[in-house]
């Protein structure tokens, strides 16, 4: 199985071009938006740490955000929380899928949280800055504030750029991404 971990900037399209490839994609999003809605267990680890932010469940993602945006702290604080439970949730989606040519991790911090291996093949998603900033004020939970202080987490993007084994430029046309995606696909399958 060949494993392809998706890098970029926030907004610069990794979900779009992870699902082009038309593989099974493991989601880190969708993932930590499912623990959110499903895992009392999380939910009472956030209560703890966070009482004056996290009250209910399921968990309102907006009041994380304010949680954030009182406090650098706490997105370090919800980091030790959710991605123990990402972390498994991508080791039971490599055993499930162990039997596809292909798989797709779209996670956003995957090298920040050393989620990566050897053999895994890095994609870079190039996109220009002022599309990335239009795209994400469309957002519906956009909120400049956390956006950069998530930024800021992260490791640089000429790093992430470097580490790549492949650069794919988003200009956000369906035609040259799936065009790229090809190329690249028959690459990967060569190996």
């Amino acid at each position: 199985m060949k494993i392809i971990g998706i890098l970029g900037d926030i907004g610069s399209g990794k979900s779009y071009v992870a699902n082009k490839f038309g593989v099974p994609v493991f989601n880190a999003d969708k993932e930590v938006s499912k623990i959110y809605k499903k895992n009392k267990n999380c939910y009472k680890k956030l209560k703890k740490n966070l009482p004056k932010y996290i009250k209910s469940f399921p968990i309102d993602k907006k009041k994380l955000g304010n949680a954030i945006n009182h406090n650098k702290k706490n997105l370090k604080k919800i980091i030790k929380i959710v991605h123990p439970i990402v972390r498994l949730e991508v080791k039971k989606f490599l055993k499930k899928n162990k039997k596809k040519r292909i798989v797709v991790l779209d996670i956003p911090l995957l090298l920040e949280n050393k989620l990566n291996k050897k053999n895994y093949i890095l994609i870079f998603i190039d996109a220009k800055k002022n599309e990335i900033k239009k795209r994400l004020k469309l957002r519906p939970n956009y909120n400049n504030k956390v956006f950069d202080k998530l930024r800021k987490i992260q490791l640089p993007l000429e790093h992430k750029k470097k580490k790549s084994d492949y650069i794919i430029k988003n200009n956000f046309k369906k035609f040259t991404i799936e065009k790229e995606i090809k190329f690249i696909k028959k690459l990967i399958l060569k190996k």
